[in-house]
């Protein structure tokens, strides 16, 4: 027997204020024809004033945590994504560790961008498989309205706040791909696409805070080809194909590229989670607010095989194959 990282809880937290894309043309050049087109959103949720990443990380970690039934003192790891902390340091995982009772352990951020989730998913597991943790809180949180440049159509139309979390157990299984938990993660990036997609400020560089940036043509073709290649790595690995998956819950970036993706691995859109023309762009949440829902309305049902999978800024991009 070896061990393996179950999920066996999710949890969401949208902002409730909800902005469309008619309430963009107020304040940008822009139309609800135009977004949609272009990218598949018709809306997104905004933090509101003084709401701040920690607030929506601890919210989904709480609801993650009782419908797993669990308390915040028997978490021992808590590692969360973001691209948006609350403050330079300590890091915003701290400050949700005190907020769920939890006294021990270890708590830190992940930065990988929209890959976040996917990256301290894998650090996560890996605490795990090697007996470091037993129960782990995994958390993709973002308020990417405070780093937009609200009068750049192209960018600021795109993304949206909110977060999801996972609750991770450690269990036993026999090491095959019928197993409940996550089967393998992986892990790439590519720093020579660093100025593709970035936010042009950093305490280090220019002590701003700066604003998206974002050559989408090149972040496409790029996206593509990366994610279309992770999920080919993370298949072979357990020795399955795509009629294997039951289902994709890829990042919500844009409705092309969750089409060519699925085009380029010949999978059905039916099979594809999408929550993108709510959401839009979640960053690091995308992925487990999409997953939190499909568990949440029935879709994603236990021993159902889910593929994970997101690319971001660095580039940085990566997979997670679980049996829920």
């Amino acid at each position: 027997m070896i061990v393996r990282s179950r999920i066996v809880g999710c949890g969401s937290y949208l902002p409730s204020r909800l902005v469309t894309n008619d309430d963009l043309t107020k304040i940008v050049d822009t139309s609800d024809e135009w977004i949609v087109e272009r990218s598949g959103i018709r809306q997104r949720h905004l933090a509101a004033e003084g709401e701040t990443t920690s607030d929506l990380a601890t919210a989904a970690a709480l609801q993650a945590l009782e419908r797993a039934g669990i308390k915040g003192s028997d978490v021992d790891l808590i590692v969360l994504g973001t691209a948006t902390p609350d403050h330079t340091f300590p890091a915003t995982a701290t400050k949700v560790q005190a907020r769920i009772g939890m006294t021990g352990g270890a708590a830190f951020d992940v930065q990988a961008v929209c890959s976040g989730f996917i990256y301290a998913l894998a650090i996560a597991d890996n605490f795990i498989r090697t007996g470091q943790a037993k129960t782990a809180v995994v958390i993709g949180a973002e308020t990417f309205s405070r780093i937009l440049d609200w009068s750049d159509r192209t960018s600021c139309v795109l993304f949206g706040d909110g977060a999801g979390a996972v609750v991770l157990r450690a269990g036993e299984g026999e090491g095959t791909s019928r197993d409940r938990g996550i089967l393998s993660t992986h892990l790439h990036s590519d720093g020579r696409h660093h100025d593709l997609l970035l936010v042009d400020g950093g305490p280090s560089s220019t002590q701003t805070v700066g604003h998206i940036r974002m050559a989408g043509r090149e972040v496409f073709r790029h996206a593509i080809a990366n994610l279309s290649s992770v999920v080919g790595e993370a298949l072979a690995a357990n020795g399955l194909g795509a009629a294997d998956i039951d289902w994709v819950v890829p990042h919500q970036a844009n409705q092309r590229i969750l089409e060519g993706t699925a085009k380029k691995l010949g999978l059905s859109m039916e099979r594809m989670v999408g929550t993108l023309d709510r959401h839009a762009n979640t960053s690091a949440a995308s992925v487990p607010l999409a997953l939190a829902e499909a568990v949440g309305d029935g879709r994603i049902k236990e021993g159902q095989l889910v593929l994970l999978e997101a690319m971001g800024g660095g580039f940085t991009w990566g997979a997670g194959l679980v049996r829920m």
